[in-house]
């Protein structure tokens, strides 16, 4: 019997299972899960719904070094288990991959004192995976060899499901035109930046509404056509996306932040909807949005940019129409099987894929 792959991760968002799952499905793995924090902003799933065990960090070693497995891939979270699985599995002779969303350095105290080390396992994995060409080029540059992307997914069925329009712009009072975010409190999300954008646009008097999902505590949502929605499970989010005309990814830059990718890009492209996009996120970095083409970019933090942007597309119903079509064909390629496929070609690459053992 073949050998799974050990897969060492801080745990598993909801957003991740079906990745993880088909992943299963082509190579045969089994996840490490050790206690680490929550994944942006996301718990982890009790059950990820393929073979785990659940570990310390320290703990990581041991098994990375046991002889169960054919190759190990590991992510940058967590303080110890990178390395450990590293040395894990040079000592029991299998090949490493080192598994990244990182694109730019995050300037904490603790991750700056990381990074020297960080820097060398990526120079010294045996394979790379990159979420984007974004990341791809920054691991690159610090000497990374074997680099494979796996364009980050979503559910493609699921999100591109028709969703419910019509009963969330019933809820809204029927607006003129929905602009939609999904965000939190806190600069990293740029909400404050979308709503002083929303201010300057002028939109409101004409009936527009910006509609805000999530945990956002609404300090700034202080006028009638800013409406706060609170957190929103898939459902609601896929059918808010149908309802609004464009939809809006304004994150910042922050020393501690840097969005990896920004899967909300993905869903709103499915159902259908125009994206403006910061060049702060991953998505945009990455190339699934391409201005012009397939979304816009603004400058991150620019409000009169990203003001003049949700203008342009509300003036020309044929452009939004057109980033809208172009987006959620753009999107539909990244699904779970193209994940799976670049986590494949990294572990055939040092001969640990299924087909070559």
């Amino acid at each position: 019997m073949t050998k799974p792959v050990l897969l060492v991760t801080n745990q598993v968002p909801p957003d991740r299972a079906g990745a993880l799952a088909e992943l299963n499905k082509a190579e045969g793995i089994k996840l490490a899960i050790y206690d680490g924090k929550q994944h942006h902003g996301s718990a982890g799933l009790e059950d990820p719904g393929v073979p785990f065990i659940r570990s310390s960090q320290k703990g990581i070693y041991r098994l990375a070094a046991s002889g169960r497995y054919r190759a190990v891939i590991a992510t940058s979270a967590g303080r110890v288990a990178l390395p450990a699985s590293y040395l894990g599995a040079r000592r029991a002779g299998v090949p490493f991959i080192y598994w990244t969303g990182i694109w730019h350095q995050i300037a904490t105290p603790a991750h700056l004192a990381a990074a020297p080390l960080v820097r060398w396992i990526e120079s010294h994995a045996d394979a790379v995976i990159a979420y984007g060409p974004h990341v791809a080029a920054y691991v690159e540059g610090h000497g990374a060899k074997n680099v494979h992307v796996a364009p980050q997914p979503v559910d493609v069925q699921f999100w591109g499901q028709p969703g419910r329009a019509a009963a969330w712009r019933q809820q809204l009072g029927e607006p003129s035109l929905v602009v939609g975010i999904a965000g939190r409190s806190g600069v990293d999300k740029g909400v404050g930046v979308a709503v002083k954008a929303w201010q300057r646009c002028g939109l409101a008097a004409q009936g527009g509404m910006l509609a805000i999902a999530g945990d956002y505590d609404g300090s700034h949502a202080d006028q009638p056509s800013v409406r706060s929605l609170g957190k929103l499970i898939a459902g609601q989010m896929r059918d808010l996306y149908a309802a609004a005309d464009i939809w809006l990814v304004p994150s910042l830059a922050t020393r501690a932040f840097r969005e990896p990718w920004g899967l909300v890009v993905n869903e709103a492209m499915l159902q259908g909807t125009a994206v403006i996009s910061s060049d702060a996120v991953g998505a945009a970095a990455g190339g699934l949005v391409r201005d012009g083409q397939t979304g816009l970019i603004v400058e991150a933090g620019d409000e009169a940019a990203l003001a003049a942007a949700i203008q342009s597309l509300e003036r020309d119903a044929a452009l939004r129409e057109k980033l809208a079509a172009a987006g959620a064909e753009a999107a539909a390629s990244y699904d779970y099987t193209a994940w799976a496929a670049g986590c494949s070609a990294a572990l055939e690459s040092v001969s640990a894929g299924r087909s070559a053992c």
